[in-house]
């Protein structure tokens, strides 16, 4: 059974970063791992991903350059490092698998909020 679990969200001032969490669970290594965010009145969107080969990255135009994704196999974690924060970057912030086979993230987690002030 597959588990996502958020964490390290919070409320900071718009410059400074922040980092989340996904603990995962009955991941294995055939799954792709992804973060999205959803503003309050808006669509969920994609913020950033691993492609197939579990090691190619994607990002989201408006996060490119500073948000990172990255996993801690050992730990079973998936961490997503944002700075430079901006206001607009204020969401609740999920943590999304799929099978590599599949075109659709079947698997979230609860969603951890981040709030940005100007």
């Amino acid at each position: 059974q597959v588990e996502l679990v958020e964490s390290g969200g919070g409320l900071v001032q718009a410059g400074t970063s922040l980092r989340l969490s996904c603990a995962t669970s009955g991941v294995s290594t055939y799954y792709v791992l992804a973060w999205f965010r959803q503003a309050p009145g808006k669509e969920r969107e994609f913020v950033a991903g691993f492609g197939q080969s579990g090691s190619d990255t994607y990002y989201a135009n408006s996060v490119k350059g500073r948000f990172t994704i990255s996993r801690d196999n050992a730990k079973n974690t998936v961490y997503l490092q944002m700075n430079s924060l901006k206001p607009e970057d204020t969401a609740v912030y999920y943590c999304a698998a799929r099978a590599a086979a599949s075109v659709k993230y079947d698997f979230w987690g609860q969603g951890t909020q981040v709030t940005v002030s100007s």
